[in-house]
């Protein structure tokens, strides 16, 4: 059991007969009455996010979540195949429990986030940044803009599409943030 003093981003909870991660959360202490905390949850079975207002003090019950080290192996029509780092045992999931699956390589280390009690795994996810090489773009010609954030769409090696600067050309590696499908930098190398 916890309580509402104990809420910050990304903890697990068990919360009408549903289990949700914080996503955001604010204290709120009104001029009159009572405080309280509003918050953002991510529903860990189906992805759905709620808002949700609890009472200062009030218990939450805590679930009980793993995150194990896999590496992505390949997809079918079975769902996506994975393989544990240290065990090598290998397990399916479906394409709808990893948050970006478009960005998927063969090699690729994700963790898979596990309830505890019924060893379930509840999602996938990949790290918060990619290394992706572009396999096709356009050529960008300098002065095509009178701004200066000028974007085209480039396909990477994944087959995902994304939009990227005018200056980044075909076979250059990239760094994408994977928490919204966007170009980050190029990659160092």
């Amino acid at each position: 059991m916890a309580t509402t003093a104990d809420f910050k981003n990304g903890l697990c909870i068990e919360y009408n007969n549903d289990l949700f991660t914080i996503v955001q959360f604010q204290h709120v202490k009104p001029g009159k009455g009572p405080a309280f905390v509003r918050t953002k949850l991510k529903s860990l079975t189906n992805g759905r996010v709620i808002e949700n207002t609890f009472n200062s003090g009030v218990k939450i019950d805590l679930a009980n979540v793993e995150r194990r080290p896999y590496t992505y192996l390949y997809n079918d029509e079975s769902g996506y195949h994975l393989m544990h780092v240290e065990t090598f045992e290998q397990l399916s999931v479906d394409k709808n429990l990893i948050n970006t699956p478009e960005f998927l390589k063969e090699g690729q280390y994700v963790e898979v986030v596990y309830h505890t009690d019924s060893e379930t795994p509840l999602s996938c996810e990949l790290p918060p940044h990619v290394v992706l090489e572009v396999t096709y773009t356009e050529p960008g010609l300098r002065g095509d803009t009178a701004s200066s954030t000028a974007l085209k769409p480039a396909t990477l090696e994944t087959g995902a599409i994304i939009h990227v600067p005018l200056f980044i050309s075909q076979g250059e590696k990239i760094k994408v943030d994977t928490r919204d499908k966007t170009y980050s930098e190029r990659a160092k190398e």
